[in-house]
């Protein structure tokens, strides 16, 4: 149900704004998600999740700029 909800305003996050903003957002969550399992679930922070995080983060600053 969740990841319906989740399309239904993503396309309509599309729909409103511009295509780059939308995606650059959709995307950093993927980043939020490794910062909330470290701090909440203690999953490990290793240097291939945190080089992954980084890449993460260059690719929503390509995608927004």
């Amino acid at each position: 149900m969740a990841t319906g909800l989740s399309w239904l305003f993503y396309f309509r996050a599309l729909q409103e704004g511009q295509t780059a903003l939308v995606a650059a957002i959709d995307k950093s969550s993927l980043l939020l998600v490794v910062v909330l399992a470290a701090i909440f679930l203690y999953e490990p922070l290793t240097w291939r999740s945190s080089i992954g995080a980084l890449l993460i983060v260059g690719g929503v600053l390509v995608i927004s700029l």
